[in-house]
């Protein structure tokens, strides 16, 4: 991604030197997130990233800031709820990131950072969804102009945040998202003087991503044939909260494959719970048979446990063939990453 241009969106002091250690430019970084620190934080400012003040503690910082008070932007929290019904994924409550509009929590960071003589050259107003649907991006694209007029800003670019679909044909397309957000933007600014930055990670790195596993036994239950597999649910939804995936089942062969009423496709832990979908009056499955699930690209390698099995391979397959770009650990390659130089054996 960043060959290709992109920049790096960091959350956190590891995330901003990780974006350091693999080549991208200091200027090529938007430094999010509650999980800065007071160091990388500063190191950011003189180094020309993107900055977006999200806590109160951060605005002090800038008191520490050694160079010429620059530009930074700051984190919108406002009320999506109100504007979209049953839209927003924290409800009434609202969200607990960035400076509340409603109350006056805004105004004052505003007038904050500008006492300390920095500008405000940018807004970040990301907003967790339930829908993810086009309407609730034109609301914060609107609620940043109304902020912007009502703060007499001179911004220079507009962080709308990610959370929207990708890859999926019966929902909403980039252009549909772009296009919309755009055009009420221009009803203030123009794109010579402010950028549209948009955070489509999750979009992007969902869809091309899948998940391999084989049929290693089948378990006849009472009414239920509980088919266990080498894969986990823990790897493809570690919160535990989907109830339907993309999925190709092959059937392997030499095999009389049958029919089953109903079965339940399992994983290798110990937890009961490891159930990760229903198969209903389809081809009954047998060892060796290959579940791919497809799409699973998505807070899903990364919130992958090391438990019962360590982290699985990784291969990255191009014009070029297949590569293997990531190797299962080993129990050595375990205790080196949990352990430190002084442990006893």
């Amino acid at each position: 991604m960043n060959e290709l241009g992109c920049y790096a969106e960091v959350v956190s002091d590891d995330e901003y030197l990780l974006a350091q250690h693999v080549g991208v430019a200091p200027d090529s970084v938007i430094y999010n997130g509650i999980a800065k620190s007071h160091d990388t934080f500063l190191k950011a400012l003189e180094d020309g990233a993107i900055v977006n003040i999200d806590a109160g503690y951060e605005i002090s910082w800038l008191d520490d800031y050694a160079g010429v008070p620059r530009g930074v932007g700051l984190r919108v929290n406002f009320d999506l709820e109100s504007l979209c019904p049953g839209h927003a994924h924290g409800g009434v409550d609202g969200s607990r990131f960035g400076f509340c509009y409603e109350n006056g929590e805004l105004r004052r960071a505003i007038e904050r950072v500008v006492d300390k003589g920095f500008t405000i050259d940018g807004l970040h107003l990301h907003k967790s969804s339930k829908t993810r649907l086009p309407e609730v991006y034109f609301a914060i694209a609107k609620t940043a102009v109304k902020i912007a007029r009502e703060f007499e800003l001179k911004l220079k670019y507009v962080d709308i945040g990610g959370g929207f679909f990708g890859g999926l044909p019966s929902k909403p397309q980039f252009p549909e998202y772009f296009e919309g957000i755009a055009a009420i933007l221009r009803s203030e600014f123009t794109s010579d003087e402010v950028c549209l930055v948009v955070e489509p990670g999750m979009a992007v790195i969902g869809p091309p991503i899948s998940y391999v596993t084989t049929v290693v036994d089948v378990k006849h239950g009472l009414g239920t044939d509980f088919v266990v597999t080498d894969g986990s649910r823990v790897h493809i939804d570690p919160l535990m909260t989907k109830s339907s995936y993309f999925y190709e089942h092959q059937l392997a062969s030499g095999f009389e494959h049958g029919h089953s009423p109903r079965q339940v496709v399992t994983g290798y832990t110990c937890m009961e719970n490891d159930r990760i979908f229903e198969i209903i009056d389809g081809d009954a499955a047998q060892p060796s048979d290959v579940i791919t699930y497809q799409k699973v690209g998505a807070y899903t390698m990364c919130l992958s446990p090391a438990f019962i099995k360590w982290l699985p391979d990784v291969y990255v397959k191009d014009w070029a063939g297949m590569h293997q770009v990531k190797q299962r650990w080993d129990a050595e390659q375990f205790m080196n990453a949990n352990t430190c130089g002084g442990w006893a054996r």
